[in-house]
């Protein structure tokens, strides 16, 4: 099962790569603004997607004496 971390990366991978197609399709100096935002946007679903540190539970570790 997929959960919100994979989601959300996969979605923001999709709308950076959309938005960086575009720019390059209509190439008008106005959308420069869709490449400002797309790469961005690409590099950090490939973050949030590849982010594998999120995933792992730690062990809480007890002191003795104080609980």
């Amino acid at each position: 099962m997929l959960n919100s971390r994979t989601i959300v990366g996969i979605i923001m991978i999709l709308v950076g790569i959309v938005m960086s197609l575009i720019y390059l399709l209509v190439s008008f100096e106005e959308s420069v603004v869709l490449l400002i935002y797309g790469i961005p946007m690409l590099i950090i679903g490939i973050v949030i997607f590849l982010n594998k540190k999120e995933d792992v539970i730690e062990q809480i570790k007890t002191t003795s004496g104080f609980l």
